[in-house]
């Protein structure tokens, strides 16, 4: 057993026992690691309020291969902005979810660390947009692996071109040419490019997608994402219900 220090997000909260939580955190120095607090739910006096979903901590954790031990936890932020907003709520939650789904438990990586923590951030002093859900999606795919080409056809390799020819077809999760998805859904040059620019602008909030490349990207990334997943998010479902397709983006 080796005790550290780490930073990391609350991803998920569970009560064990009578007096005790299982939480899921996404650290910076461990990636995804599994806890118990013991006694978290007696007593607010070690742990202080701040095992919440969302927020972000300083740790002491003694380590452990199956389900670590929580020892200590003091607030960096609470993302009380968050939890006062039911869309910003289940932005939350979905970006969570995707965190804990695609990361590997024990597996350091900083880029996606400092791309949820961002996107908290972002969520926490302003309204959730769709846009920046999908900007948050491209680059949380790229970080892992899992992004479709954006520049040429997954299945010839023939580049996309520039302009109005750059427009391509959707194939399942994939972009592909006219030519191999010549009866598949178009994805148009625009909003292949704010996709790109997605990729390249390390800021939430700084592009914003119309209703028409909205709903392009939208087809494209739920598709991606869900080609990977064992079983469908809840808080996917939750966004859904909610009507997200009905949330204004900001302005640029």
């Amino acid at each position: 057993m080796e005790i550290g220090n780490c930073r990391g997000v609350v991803l998920n909260l569970a009560d064990y026992r009578e007096s005790d939580r299982l939480v899921t955190l996404f650290t910076l120095e461990h990636g995804r690691i599994s806890g118990i607090a013991r006694g978290a739910r007696r007593s607010v006096k070690r742990f202080g309020g701040a095992l919440e979903l969302f927020a972000l901590l300083n740790l002491q954790v003694k380590f452990r291969n199956a389900l670590s031990e929580l020892l200590e936890a003091d607030i960096v932020t609470i993302h009380s902005g968050i939890r006062s907003d039911l869309n910003r709520i289940a932005h939350a939650a979905y970006a969570s979810d995707l965190i804990a789904t695609f990361s590997p438990e024990g597996l350091a990586n900083q880029r996606l660390f400092r791309l949820l923590t961002a996107y908290l951030a972002h969520l926490d002093a302003g309204l959730a947009t769709v846009s920046d859900r999908r900007f948050f999606e491209i680059n949380l795919l790229n970080i892992i692996g899992y992004r479709p080409e954006l520049d040429q056809c997954s299945r010839c390799g023939s580049l996309l071109g520039e302009g109005a020819e750059r427009a391509g077809r959707i194939f399942g999760g994939e972009v592909v040419c006219r030519r191999c998805g010549i009866s598949c859904r178009e994805i148009s040059a625009e909003t292949l490019e704010l996709l790109s620019r997605s990729l390249k602008t390390g800021r939430f909030g700084l592009l914003s997608f119309s209703s028409a490349t909205l709903d392009e990207a939208g087809a494209l990334l739920d598709n991606a994402i869900e080609s990977h997943l064992e079983k469908p998010l809840r808080s996917l479902a939750f966004l859904r219900e909610l009507g997200d397709n009905q949330i204004a983006s900001l302005p640029s």
